[in-house]
């Protein structure tokens, strides 16, 4: 597999597992849910791994400890892409449940599949002050994911991660190209990208599989 730039891919055998579940057409809705819920939360804890920390004094039970640990400072936003970053949300705040929330709304043109539009947008007052988390099911073109960093960046928000749980070489390089400061965290990446622009192998359309809609 090529290595791609400021590329994590979550290469534990349990992420690896439950994504070969979602690759898996006779998963159902609950189930697929359910994985992604999951795989959602082994990758926030990859794209929180440089979260910076300071050393704190605390009384335990029998005595103290001078060199504790906690997160210092920086503060976590994550921003779903309606609709299927939202699948990914719980994963997140499980394991961040302090972390603000915002959402944005983008899809993309099936005719042109090279354009996004805008459809809904609302971010925490104070992410330019944050780490942000974009959350998407899948980076296939690009578009979106492209189009959310912007909305992002025009907010304010410098500090920029995109996590999705599958990626391909076509979506990566356009989010490189256009932003290659946000870093990727994803769980696999797969081949690339069919003549009508799904990811293949891939897990088909990822909203249709999470919210049953097909």
């Amino acid at each position: 597999m090529e290595n791609f730039e400021n590329v994590i891919v979550c290469d534990h055998p349990l992420v690896q597992h439950k994504i070969a579940l979602l690759h898996d057409k006779n998963t159902g809705s609950k189930e697929f849910r359910e994985l992604v819920h999951e795989v959602s939360m082994f990758m926030c804890y990859e794209a929180t791994r440089d979260l910076p920390l300071k050393e704190v004094q605390i009384q335990t039970p029998l005595g103290e400890l001078s060199n504790s640990k906690i997160i210092s400072g920086r503060k976590i936003a994550f921003v779903p892409i309606m609709r299927a970053g939202m699948g990914m949300l719980d994963g997140a705040l499980a394991l961040v449940p302090t972390a603000k929330v915002g959402h944005v709304g983008i899809y993309r043109d099936k005719q042109n599949g090279n354009t996004a539009t805008d459809y809904y947008c609302k971010l925490p007052f104070d992410i330019a002050n944050r780490e942000v988390v974009i959350l998407d099911l899948m980076l296939a073109t690009g578009v979106s994911a492209v189009k959310a960093a912007d909305i992002v960046k025009a907010s304010g928000a410098k500090n920029i991660k995109f996590m999705c749980v599958l990626a391909c070489p076509e979506g990566i390089k356009a989010l490189r190209d256009a932003h290659p400061d946000v870093q990727i965290v994803c769980g696999a990446i797969d081949k690339g990208l069919n003549e009508d622009l799904y990811i293949i192998p891939g897990i088909g359309d990822g909203g249709d599989r999470l919210f049953g809609t097909k």
